[in-house]
């Protein structure tokens, strides 16, 4: 089951809901994959909207191994995507949304305190 309040998404797969999820972990393997140095660097680099069929591969790949399945790019990128293309592309773009997007406004509201983004 997908829990939203954890980052977590799902990537449709042969009518399967695959968990997704950006650790600190995953995010460290993109920051590899992209060599990019820091957190603020990896959100900017995917905020130009030009990403690659490489570039979603390693996304969604990123993020299922993030909500704890062993995959590696090669099987993803042999995946038949519910929605083709299209819905594997709006699926990395959902979990970038639910790690670097702005979180719903009674999450803002929160009693915790917030940790203010790097510069």
């Amino acid at each position: 089951m997908i829990n939203r309040h954890r980052g977590e998404t799902a990537l449709m797969v042969a009518g399967e809901a695959l968990p997704m999820r950006l650790t600190l972990g995953a995010l460290a393997e993109l920051e590899d994959a992209f060599a990019v140095d820091s957190l603020p660097a990896l959100g900017e680099r995917f905020t130009g909207g030009k990403l690659s069929a490489r570039d979603v591969t390693r996304i969604l790949t990123a993020g299922l191994r993030g909500a704890g399945g062993g995959f590696t790019e090669q099987q993803v990128a042999a995946f038949a995507f519910d929605g083709g293309l299209n819905g594997a592309i709006a699926a990395a773009i959902r979990l970038l949304d639910a790690t670097f997007g702005t979180p719903p406004e009674e999450e803002m509201r929160s009693p915790h305190p917030q940790v203010p983004p790097a510069t």
